[in-house]
C-alpha cells in the first residue's frame, strides 16, 4: 500500500509541477479524450474514474470554471448531464502527456523488469475482475 500510494503522490507532484494539473484531473481529462464526441455521461464518468459522483460533481465544477470541460444536456435522456472536454481540455491533456508518461516510465516502468511488469499486470487485472463482480453483484441485488 505504501508504494501504491508513494507512485500515486509522485504521479500527481509531477503533474501539478510541470502542468498545473491534479492527478484527478488528469484520469478525467485522459477518459474523455478516449470518449466519442469527447463526452461521457457524468455518471459514466464517475465510475470510470472510479470517483463518487458528488467528488466528480465538484471536480468538473473547478474544470469547467478552467474551461478544460463543460457540462452540457443529454440529448438521449433530458435528464441526464454529459462533461465534454474542451479545445482547451485537450490542449492540457496534449501539454502533459509526455511529461506524465515519462514520469509513469521513471518512477513505476523503469524499476522493473518484463516479467515483474507482467506478473503486476496479470495480479491488477484480477483485483480488477473480482471487483467488477462484486459491483455487478451489488447492481443485481
Amino acid at each position: 500500500m505504501d508504494g501504491s500510494q508513494r507512485l500515486l503522490a509522485d504521479l500527481n507532484r509531477q503533474l501539478q509541477r510541470d502542468s498545473d494539473l491534479s492527478f484527478a484531473d488528469y484520469r478525467i481529462l485522459v477518459k474523455l479524450s478516449e470518449a466519442p464526441n469527447r463526452a461521457l455521461r457524468m455518471s459514466d464518468l464517475a465510475d470510470g474514474v472510479i470517483s463518487s459522483r458528488s467528488r466528480l460533481t465538484h471536480q468538473v465544477r473547478r474544470m469547467e470554471k478552467e474551461r478544460m470541460v463543460r457540462r452540457i444536456a443529454c440529448e438521449d435522456d433530458g435528464r441526464g448531464v454529459l462533461a465534454q472536454l474542451t479545445d482547451k481540455g485537450m490542449r492540457r491533456l496534449r501539454a502533459a502527456a509526455p511529461g506524465h508518461v515519462a514520469a509513469v516510465r521513471r518512477y513505476f516502468v523503469d524499476l522493473l523488469t518484463q516479467q515483474q511488469l507482467a506478473a503486476v499486470a496479470s495480479a491488477l487485472d484480477l483485483v480488477d475482475q473480482a471487483a467488477d463482480q462484486r459491483s455487478a453483484s451489488r447492481s443485481d441485488a
